[in-house]
């Protein structure tokens, strides 16, 4: 039995909304959903598990015909949803009167329900959220019929407020696979047995890394994952990035550095930078000037001014800038104490007129 797992595709969501780049982002949600539905055609893939937030809030009519008529372009392939907490099931939902497609198949109850495939002889278990937070361990103890079936398991959640898991249970439990959601970055929890897909598309700066499916297969036979392989699949990555300045740092030098990396790494991507190092205290970085450049969501400037504090104590130690020096400087100072001693002496070589 061949699969694809996905989930946390957050269909309707706007990515870095307030940047150039946003309407792109929104769009590449949907495109990579897209083209995971046509993989999972052209790979000939018996079932595509979905572990849900499908969708990025509370779906409206429009975004379940969309969806659906996706999934009617792969119509042999079998496609099982669950709901996670942000597309969780409400009383006035419209999935609850949605006809879909006949090959898929939505675990919308709040229990642990089933779904058997008698060709591919194979179970489906899962439940869907109907509540923001589900904060009992549903899966602790869970029970499955010990039987020739491949056993298959649907599960968003693995945080203290979205369904605690205790994952070496389930590591003992007989299920062939158990395909999770929840957790954006992609990653295999038990080799063999058990995963977390991630966001398809990397939804903000903290997603960092390749994001994109599992496609995997299980022997009819033995019941076991024969393989589990991780197939990118996103239109770009967000890429953190350190950048070292020094004392003889310029803004032009600054600025061609960042350009080259972007070129290095791919302009497609979107970038998150951190100055680091001593600059030279005459010199102010125009970060909105670079950000305006280059495809750049945050640049963090952690630099800090390179003063030779004992001479300038000795220069000023009867004046203002010396009485400054002297109150606050001391070994163990932490990085708010710091950023203090240098934006105020900054502040008072620049102003004459407050010097005694």
């Amino acid at each position: 039995m061949k699969f694809i797992h996905t989930g946390d595709i957050h269909w309707g969501m706007c990515p870095d909304a307030n940047k150039p780049w946003g309407k792109e982002r929104a769009l590449a949600i949907k495109d990579t959903f897209r083209t995971i539905i046509e993989n999972a055609k052209e790979m000939d893939v018996d079932c595509l598990f979905i572990s849900g937030d499908l969708f990025h809030r509370q779906p409206l009519m429009k975004d379940l015909k969309e969806v659906n008529y996706l999934f009617s372009t792969a119509p042999s392939v079998k496609i099982i949803i669950i709901a996670g907490n942000h597309d969780r099931i409400r009383d006035n939902s419209a999935l609850l009167s949605f006809t879909w497609s006949p090959n898929v198949t939505f675990l919308m109850d709040e229990n642990l329900t089933s779904v058997y495939f008698e060709d591919i002889n194979t179970e489906v278990h899962g439940f869907s959220y109907h509540r923001a937070e589900i904060k009992e361990p549903l899966l602790d103890d869970i029970q499955v019929p010990l039987n020739s079936r491949i056993q298959i398991l649907m599960a968003h959640g693995g945080d203290p407020a979205h369904l605690p898991i205790s994952f070496n249970s389930l590591e003992l439990s007989p299920f062939s696979y158990i395909a999770l959601g929840h957790i954006h970055k992609p990653h295999i929890v038990v080799e063999g047995k058990m995963a977390y897909c991630g966001s398809p598309e990397p939804l903000d700066l903290t997603e960092t890394g390749p994001h994109g499916y599992y496609m995997g297969e299980i022997h009819p036979v033995t019941r076991k994952l024969l393989s589990l392989k991780f197939v990118p699949a996103s239109s770009l990555q967000y890429v953190p990035l350190a950048v070292n300045v020094s004392k003889d740092t310029t803004n032009g030098e600054l600025s061609d550095r960042i350009a080259r990396e972007i070129q290095n790494r791919g302009e497609q991507n979107i970038y998150r930078f951190r100055l680091k190092g001593m600059r030279d205290p005459e010199i102010e970085f125009d970060l909105e000037q670079l950000s305006s450049r280059f495809r750049i969501a945050e640049i963090i400037d952690d630099s800090e001014p390179q003063y030779d504090f004992s001479a300038l104590f000795a220069e000023h130690s009867s004046d203002m800038i010396g009485f400054y020096i002297q109150a606050l400087q001391k070994d163990d100072m932490s990085p708010v104490e710091k950023k203090a001693l240098y934006y105020g002496v900054n502040a008072l070589l620049r102003t004459t007129d407050e010097r005694s």
